[in-house]
């Protein structure tokens, strides 16, 4: 056998390397609060102090524009977290606060069943 043809032997029986895998954690998307310095945690801890925080401040603190400030609020601090936001106009600018934690909606939800 020639040089050539033990190196192509020799590549095609090599075992082909083990992909990467990817761990996809589910159900590990709530608030971390280990985690203070993120800015997912800036900003609730904005939204929790007896003043509340504006749209602009909470732009501010972490860089991302006015539609995503939004974004936040609603997909992941009212939906994700089931946190009760307010807001109130102070002096013409909107201040948004946490008043609470909500129950989950199917803590609210009515049996309905029919009355005969």
């Amino acid at each position: 056998m020639s040089a050539s043809a033990n190196k192509k032997l020799a590549v095609s029986s090599a075992a082909p390397a083990p992909a990467a895998t990817v761990q996809k954690s589910v159900g590990t998307t709530k608030f971390n609060s280990t985690n203070s310095n993120s800015k997912k945690s800036r900003v609730i801890t904005m939204l929790q102090t007896p003043t509340g925080a504006t749209i602009a401040s909470m732009m501010k603190a972490t860089g991302w524009q006015k539609h995503s400030v939004r974004g936040f609020l609603t997909g992941v601090v009212r939906k994700r977290l089931k946190l009760k936001l307010t807001s109130e106009k102070v002096d013409g600018n909107r201040v948004y606060q946490i008043a609470g934690v909500s129950k989950a909606k199917s803590e609210h939800r009515r049996s309905k069943t029919r009355s005969r």
